[in-house]
């Protein structure tokens, strides 16, 4: 029985290894333990197979803000989200984002965007950030792989601009 939780300070090292296996190298992990470092406003979330007592999904939320020419408007970005191989392709990583985005309306978070696969997030409700005038802060992102979720649709209107990351991310690549 796979159980969605909190992450807790020692399960640190089972997540680095899920993020590793999942995505075949280093960088997704470090710049996971970056960010939990240096931002005490992420959400971050484990996926515990009950069975062996293990971590087997990882999920991640951080602040992003979108810049515009009133105040800067806070919400969150998604990422990295991680399933070791294993278990991929039984629901995990559905149940991880779907927590994670309830947990966020709780909060009264505005808005989550993305950058993943325009094949996989919008079937939680994501869709095209450019069809709300918002735009991803790096070159070369795919239009249709940029997206965003309006959690508080009054929050977000006339709302347009750069969707900025934690400098973090720009410093990961």
């Amino acid at each position: 029985m796979i159980t969605i939780r909190p992450q807790q300070p020692e399960d640190a090292v089972q997540v680095r290894h899920v993020n590793e296996q999942a995505f075949g190298q280093r960088l997704e992990a470090d710049l996971g333990e970056t960010l939990q470092e240096a931002c005490a406003d992420v959400l971050s979330l484990v996926a515990v197979d009950a069975g062996n007592a293990g971590i087997v999904g990882h999920i991640l939320f951080t602040p992003v803000t979108i810049e515009r020419a009133e105040r800067p408007l806070a919400g969150m970005g998604l990422g990295p989200m991680a399933v070791l191989p294993e278990y991929q392709r039984q629901g995990i990583g559905s149940r991880l984002v779907e927590h994670g985005l309830e947990i966020l309306r709780q909060r009264s978070c505005p808005f989550v965007v993305v950058v993943g696969h325009p094949e996989y997030y919008p079937r939680f409700g994501f869709e095209r950030a450019s069809t709300h005038d918002l735009a991803s802060p790096w070159d070369g992102v795919p239009d249709p792989a940029f997206m965003v979720m309006i959690l508080d649709a009054r929050a977000m209107q006339g709302v347009s601009g750069i969707a900025r990351y934690r400098r973090e991310f720009d410093e990961a690549g």
